[in-house]
């Protein structure tokens, strides 16, 4: 009898693990649902989603507008999940053929993104844009944010009173996005004369759509700075803080780029002139241009040093030292990691530093000889 218990428990409990089991390979076998709304933007950008008719061409457009990061082209709210290109091509999944752009809104904002999606379209055709048809072909702005939805709604209303026909683009929140098959991606990259609704003079103007602004730094306001900045940020910026040391975001920032004020945004230093100090700040020999920091007199806490100010936000960076490289001038400017952004080469001109991309050039030239 004992025995019978013994073996009937064995039993539940194999039972049990395998049903355990089970329920855990389903849970990691199942469905992952939308891969493409799953492809992490960082924090830095954002996302939106354009149908405009065939997918090739609206996708090889926004990626000639500077600003836009990414790409990837899609079936958009459809009613299956993960349909093919050809069950959306028979029309009848309810899918629209959509690009998803992913855009940096510090070099781009979304009412110029709206506007130039707006010049590739006929926006009073119905499922159906150029020679295709269908309502896979359909018009539409689907957004991730809800935040976008304003803004969306009042650009198709102002489209509206230039056309005495009826606008039929749609506009909503984005509920499904399946990545359509890899050889649809890119796709008028890797096949130049493909057929495509859009003509070349409108990839022409997309290159030309948003190009690189002088810059007009300004000083702004303590309670934009306070809304903008980090709580380190403003206490070492606007009340003379000092951060610790080798515990700051550049202390050991190595890569190529430039360092700007946080402030406002104005260059100051770059990667070419930083050097290990041992000291746990960022350290660099000298200014982009000298005119662009101020130095004052510091006799705070019994000590005689020479504060360094940022010229047009009045930020505090840090202090001068005599005890930089000879061979650098002798200086070390001391400076506040938290009173810097940094902006890494790959990134300059895309964000209005390509001027000094050629600082960077010039350094390799020399280690080159």
């Amino acid at each position: 009898m004992k025995n019978s218990l013994i073996i009937v428990a064995c039993c539940i409990l194999v039972v049990a693990l395998t049903a355990m089991g089970f329920s855990i390979n389903k849970k990691a076998t199942a469905p992952t649902g939308q891969t493409s709304m799953e492809m992490k933007t960082d924090n830095k950008t954002k996302e939106i989603y354009f149908a405009g008719g065939c997918f090739w061409g609206t996708e090889h457009f926004f990626k000639q507008v500077r600003g836009v990061t990414g790409t990837e082209v899609g079936y958009a709210n459809g009613t299956i999940k993960k349909p093919t290109y050809q069950e959306v091509s028979k029309g009848v999944t309810g899918a629209a053929e959509t690009v998803k752009v992913i855009y940096d809104p510090e070099v781009i904002d979304l009412n110029l993104l709206i506007d130039l999606y707006f010049k590739t379209i006929d926006p009073t055709l119905l499922n159906q844009q150029g020679n295709d048809v269908g309502t896979q072909y359909r018009t539409g702005i689907f957004f991730s944010d809800k935040t976008d939805e304003a803004l969306v709604k009042q650009k198709i209303q102002e489209l509206g009173t230039l056309y005495p026909k009826k606008i039929v683009v749609e506009f909503g929140p984005i509920k499904s996005f399946y990545d359509a098959e890899t050889y649809h991606q890119d796709y008028l990259d890797k096949n130049p004369g493909g057929y495509c609704h859009i003509g070349p003079d409108l990839f022409d103007l997309a290159k030309k759509a948003n190009p690189p602004k002088d810059a007009d730094y300004k000083k702004k306001d303590q309670k934009t700075l306070k809304k903008e900045l980090s709580d380190l940020q403003y206490e070492v910026t606007q009340n003379n803080a000092t951060e610790r040391a080798f515990e700051n975001e550049y202390w050991d920032e190595f890569r190529e780029g430039i360092y700007v004020d946080v402030t406002t945004g104005e260059p100051l230093f770059v990667s070419t002139d930083k050097f290990e100090s041992g000291c746990g700040w960022p350290s660099f020999s000298k200014p982009i241009n000298e005119k662009m920091v101020k130095e004052l007199a510091d006799n705070s806490y019994g000590m005689k040093r020479t504060e360094v100010r940022s010229k047009t936000g009045d930020a505090h960076l840090g202090h001068i030292f005599n005890d930089g490289p000879a061979d650098k001038g002798g200086l070390r400017y001391c400076i506040n990691s938290a009173s810097l952004k940094f902006i890494p080469k790959e990134e300059m001109k895309a964000k209005g530093y390509g001027k000094y991309i050629a600082l960077l050039d010039k350094k390799n030239e020399k280690a080159a000889k």
